[in-house]
């Protein structure tokens, strides 16, 4: 059963660095690519994560560390245009596995949640509104806007998801592998400054 959860977490971290998947979604075409049934028990996304991270300690570790610089960068510019709100990066951007098809996912801890769509509007951002599953599993509205990262020379997907800014105590808690889940401004800046040259 090991070896099997294994397998599906090397084939969808594959699918995740080199289509840009999400972790749901490439361990459930990694199920049909193995030719599995679709009830067969899937890895955690913990497992899949340290799949992604082999993954590109063999084969991207020539490109990946520029590419996540660029969303870093990316995500701080939209942090701070979005600072009144709270915002934490989260994902993979965050953790340090993102590639340049990855997309950045910053949380909004809001006093009215109606607030962040607002200043969007305010500014003449597109964005596309859409529920997706948040941090506790429970259903969250995000702002998706479609984002040009100079440093990578194309659009990037930025999505901001909006949380009640009484969430932000139950964001905090640490990951499964004892890590903060996601980062303010300050602790992006410092990801940012504090990196290896």
């Amino acid at each position: 059963m090991d070896t099997l959860r294994s397998e599906i977490s090397t084939v969808a971290a594959r699918m995740v660095v080199e289509d840009g998947l999400e972790y749901g979604p490439a361990k459930r075409r990694a199920l049909k690519q193995l030719g599995l049934p679709g009830r067969t028990a899937l890895p955690g996304n913990d497992e899949v994560e340290d799949a992604v991270m082999a993954y590109i300690s063999v084969f991207c570790t020539e490109s990946q560390p520029g590419e996540l610089l660029a969303l870093r960068h990316l995500a701080l510019v939209w942090m701070e245009r979005m600072a009144g709100f709270r915002p934490y990066l989260g994902g993979a951007v965050w953790h340090g596995t993102a590639t340049r098809l990855s997309d950045i996912y910053i949380q909004l801890f809001c006093d009215d949640c109606k607030s962040a769509e607002i200043a969007l509007i305010d500014h003449q951002v597109d964005y596309v509104p859409r529920t997706v599953t948040g941090f506790n599993g429970e259903s969250v509205e995000a702002l998706s806007v479609h984002a040009f990262c100079p440093e990578l020379n194309e659009e990037v997907g930025v999505h901001l998801l909006i949380y009640d800014h009484d969430d932000v105590r139950g964001a905090l808690r640490p990951d499964a592998k004892g890590r903060t889940p996601r980062g303010d401004l300050a602790a992006v800046r410092r990801l940012l400054h504090d990196r290896p040259t």
